[in-house]
Formats: C-alpha cells, structure tokens, sequence
C-alpha cells in the first residue's frame, strides 16, 4: 500500500501538470472537434474544461498504482472504483460522492461520448448488474479506474479492450 503525503502529491501534480499541457491531454485537441476550421473556437468554448475538473485528472493519476481494496476509500488502506472517485472529487473539487458507483450514477448530469471532458466520470456493467464500476475520464479515450482486487488503480480505454464493450454512460458533474 503506496502512502503519499502532501507534498509529494504537489510535486506529482505538478510534474503531470507539465506533462499533461505538453501532450494535450487537458484540453481538447482538432482532431477531437467535430467541426472543422473557425468554428472550432465555439465548440472549444462549449466543451472548455472546468478548473477544478482538471484538478480531479490530475489528483486521479496521482493515485495510479495505487493498491485495491474491495470497500477501500483512502489510498492508505487501498481504493476501489468508487471510494476512489469519491475520495479524488472529494480532495480535488471538493464534491462530495458518496456511495457506490450505482448511487453516484444517479447523480451529476448525463453526457454522450462526443461531450465527454475531463474530469467526467464514465460507467460500466462490469458484473451483469448496471452500474457496477465507474471510473474518471481522463481525455484521449481514457480513464483512470481501480479495477478489481488483482490489481491497483490504473488507466485503461474505452474504445478498445474489455471495458469498452462494457460502457455504459457518462456523467458530468461540472457545469
């Protein structure tokens, strides 16, 4: 079990703060905008990526390899999907999300794929029960999710890969 204290979380989220603004991964980049040339500026201000939404990326990949704990909701103890979400928007938008993916699904506002931003949270039938996993959106296809308990928290697709067959939403929670 990984331990981290506050400023080596600073110094992660400011290292990935450089690293995510190198590589686009924050904002949205051309070939994400369904439309093409001058108009791009309207759809950019339409889907702009919220502050403290960045914030919650950046706090979630803080936490990759972060072990997993079925019912955890620190990283000391270990995370699984939901304590995780609700711990990082809890820390880094202070929003709170309690409950199990199934109860936070119920909240925020639903977006379709082609709107997903983020700091959006997307979820999953992942044991032939509706919304049974949720992870955070992460930009470029990705999410930042604590699988199961063979496993530690990570990012994953959702365009290819086991979790993609098994989207179901998304929901945002930022206006």
């Amino acid at each position: 079990m990984l331990h981290r204290s506050f400023p080596a979380l600073t110094i992660v989220a400011a290292s990935s703060t450089l690293v995510l603004s190198g590589c686009g991964l924050l904002s949205l980049s051309q070939s994400s905008s369904p439309v093409a040339g001058g108009a791009k500026s309207s759809f950019a201000a339409r889907h702009a990526v919220p502050e403290r939404a960045q914030d919650v990326v950046l706090y979630a990949l803080g936490l990759v390899e972060t072990g997993y704990r079925f019912g955890g909701k620190n990283p000391e103890a270990g995370l699984d999907c939901s304590g995780m979400v609700s711990y990082v928007f809890d820390r880094a938008a202070g929003l709170r999300l309690g409950g199990s993916a199934a109860d936070i699904a119920q909240r925020g506002r639903l977006v379709g794929v082609p709107e997903l931003r983020p700091g959006d949270l997307v979820f999953f039938n992942t044991r032939n029960k509706p919304y049974s996993h949720v992870g955070i959106y992460i930009g470029d296809g990705r999410f930042v999710h604590a699988p199961n308990s063979n496993g530690k928290v990570r990012t994953d697709s959702l365009q290819a890969g086991w979790f993609a067959a098994r989207f179901e939403e998304a929901r945002t929670y930022f206006e």
